[in-house]
């Protein structure tokens, strides 16, 4: 897993970021209130190594949002989806 000093959110660097791999994401229209996502990884959109905001994916259901945590954080019965 990679990370450095200037930010320890694995989920912002695109090495720790796999296909099928469960996470919580940030939707655009969700920004404001930061509500998560949960989701499998489809297609990883973003073609640099790091985003300071979390690295943009598409999830299997088709829903296009930035990574905030690889795995599920958060108990399944909050889900905000």
């Amino acid at each position: 897993m990679i990370i450095n000093e200037k930010d320890n959110n694995p989920a912002h660097y695109r090495a720790n970021i796999v296909l099928h791999a469960p996470v919580e994401v940030v939707l655009k229209k969700d920004q404001k209130t930061g509500a998560l996502t949960k989701g499998f990884v489809r297609w990883i959109l973003t073609s640099k190594p790091y985003h300071s905001r979390g690295i943009k994916v598409m999830l299997e259901t088709r829903q296009v949002g930035r990574v905030q945590n690889i795995g599920w954080k958060t108990p399944k019965n909050q889900d905000t989806d």
